[in-house]
C-alpha cells in the first residue's frame, strides 16, 4: 500500500502495521499528527458514520462498506434493497399514515410488526394478533412496518466479515416466544450449519455490500432460505463466548490480507 493503514476501532490493536487513532467527534480535536495519517491513509478501518462519506470522497478505501453504514438499523431501506436485488425475504410492505383497513386485507392474522428504525435485540418486534394490537402499534408509530408471519423453531444468524463467515449458529424462541434472539431468551445451538446457508449469507453480502454483518436467515422450505434481516450492530459477545477474540480475528483477517 502507498499510505499508511489506520483504524478508529480498539479491535485493531493487535494488528501489526495498523495504526490506531481514538475517534473524536470533531475533527478540530484530532492532533497534527493524526490529521496527516488520515490525509496520507491508503485505508481506514471503522472510519464511524460521521466520517465514512468524507473519507470515500476522499479517495480512502475504508471498511466496513458505506453500504454497511448506510443500512444499519433501518430496516425499511433494508427490505427496499432485497426486493430491489430479488433477494428472498418474507412478505413485507410499509404503510405510511393509519391504515388499519388496508393492512387487515393485504395481511391474515397473525403478522409481525416492528419499529422500522433503530431497534434491535428483539426490541420493537410485535406479534400482531388482533385489531386492538394493530391500533396500540399504530398509535406509536406513524410508519407501519408489516411483515409476514412464519411460524419459524428457529433461525440461524450468520457473522461475516468482508464477506467471510467468521461464525454461524441456530437461534431458538423458548416455549411461547415467537422472537429468537439470545436477549429474549433464546438458546443457541451451533451444531448441523447446513453448508448451502453459509453460502447463501456470502451471495447476500456480496450482492449488498454488506461487510460487517450478522445476517438472520431462515429456512422455509426444501432448499430455500431467506434473509430475515441484516444486523450490523450483532451480539459480538456471543463470538466472545465461543472463544473468538476480536483483536485476534481482525489480526488474523489484515495478516492474509482478507481485509
Amino acid at each position: 500500500m502507498d499510505g499508511p493503514r489506520i483504524a478508529f476501532s480498539h479491535r485493531f490493536k493487535a494488528c501489526p502495521g495498523v495504526v490506531l487513532i481514538p475517534p473524536r467527534p470533531n475533527f478540530s480535536d484530532f492532533s497534527p499528527e493524526e490529521k496527516d495519517l488520515i490525509r496520507t491513509a491508503e485505508k481506514i478501518y471503522y472510519p464511524t458514520p460521521l466520517y465514512v462519506d468524507v473519507f470515500l470522497t476522499l479517495g480512502k478505501k475504508i471498511l466496513p462498506s458505506r453500504e454497511t453504514y448506510v443500512y444499519s438499523g433501518d430496516k425499511i431501506k433494508q427490505t427496499v434493497l432485497f426486493q430491489l436485488l430479488r433477494i428472498p425475504h418474507p412478505q413485507t410492505r410499509f404503510f405510511f399514515g393509519r391504515q388499519k383497513d388496508r393492512i387487515l386485507a393485504e395481511f391474515p392474522l397473525p403478522f409481525i410488526a416492528k419499529i422500522p428504525r433503530g431497534s434491535s435485540m428483539g426490541e420493537g418486534v410485535y406479534l400482531i394478533t388482533n385489531e386492538t394490537e394493530l391500533r396500540g402499534y399504530e398509535d406509536r408509530n406513524p410508519v407501519a412496518y408489516i411483515q409476514e408471519y412464519l411460524p419459524l423453531e428457529r433461525d440461524l444468524r450468520v457473522v461475516l466479515i468482508n464477506h467471510q463467515v467468521i461464525l454461524a449458529y441456530w437461534k431458538k424462541g423458548r416455549p411461547g416466544e415467537f422472537r429468537h434472539n439470545v436477549s429474549q431468551g433464546g438458546e443457541l445451538d451451533f451444531e448441523g450449519i447446513p453448508a448451502e446457508a453459509l453460502l447463501f449469507a456470502q451471495e447476500v453480502t456480496r450482492a449488498c455490500n454488506f461487510n460487517d454483518v450478522g445476517l438472520d436467515l431462515c429456512h422455509t422450505k426444501k432448499d430455500d432460505w431467506m434473509v430475515l434481516e441484516a444486523n450490523m450492530n450483532y451480539g459480538r459477545q456471543v463470538l466472545a463466548s465461543q472463544g473468538f477474540k476480536l483483536p485476534e480475528v481482525y489480526r488474523s483477517l489484515v495478516e492474509k490480507g482478507s481485509i
